[in-house]
């Protein structure tokens, strides 16, 4: 057993006598092997905690749909409203002037404080500009938004031997190739050579487009991959 001697430490409160041992080789190597250890393990905490944090799947799902919510909202503002839609029309800090209302049929709509408004055939932004300009003597500096909520004008119809049939907004150019795609592709039993588009003339009749998905796929008689117009009805025998 190594003899010790006492050793005086000064703290706060006074001072204090306590044993200390001779140094022993071994225990020298075990005390620097341990503060090698925890230097190290501090390190790298330190490397860990300076890098930049991962984007977890719902972060980046929410930024996809935010963007597909942004581009929506764009391509939105640059339709021609019609007969049918209905808008949704909000002045900022004015509950009472905000609402949503369809379209007529005679292409106008009723708001509060100024009655009835040209709406049909214009673009969302013009039909805002007009608003706050017929609230100006009411609401001085009114700010107001004009959304197409639902798209009622301007629609195509698919029907048959499709996964989804239903009718579809017509927002922006569509060809009949990209109708069907809208509509979910084709059934197992489905005519795909047999394919036609119905379409009313302004003179009242209906005119038969034909449409052959073998030969329009293949990069052929792509005249028959017409663009679609409102009112259209792709019919998937």
């Amino acid at each position: 057993m190594c003899s010790g001697v006492r050793m005086t430490i000064k703290n706060r409160g006074g001072e204090m006598s306590v044993p200390s041992y001779p140094t022993h080789p071994a225990r020298l190597v075990m005390v620097a092997l341990v503060v090698f250890g925890v230097a190290t393990a501090g390190a790298k905490g330190q490397g860990n905690s300076s890098r930049p944090a991962k984007v977890l799947p719902q972060q980046t799902a929410s930024a996809t749909n935010t963007l597909s919510t942004s581009s929506s909202a764009n391509a939105s503002s640059a339709y021609i409203i019609g007969p049918g839609d209905l808008l949704t029309i909000n002045v900022l800090h004015e509950p009472e002037v905000s609402q949503k209302v369809p379209v007529r049929m005679d292409g106008k709509i009723t708001i509060p404080l100024i009655g009835e408004i040209q709406a049909s055939g214009m673009m969302p932004a013009n039909l805002q500009a007009t608003i706050a300009a017929k609230l100006h003597d009411y609401i001085k500096d009114a700010e107001v938004t004009v959304v197409v909520e639902e798209i009622k004008s301007r629609q195509f119809s698919v029907m048959g031997e499709v996964e989804h049939p239903g009718t579809f907004p017509l927002v922006r150019p569509t060809k009949v190739l990209d109708g069907l795609a809208q509509a979910g592709g084709f059934r197992d039993f489905a005519k795909v050579t047999k394919i036609h588009v119905l379409r009313k003339t302004p003179e009242g009749t209906t005119i038969t487009l034909p449409f052959n998905y073998k030969q329009v796929s293949k990069g052929k008689d792509e005249s028959e991959n017409v663009e679609l117009q409102a009112g259209d009805t792709i019919i998937v025998p």
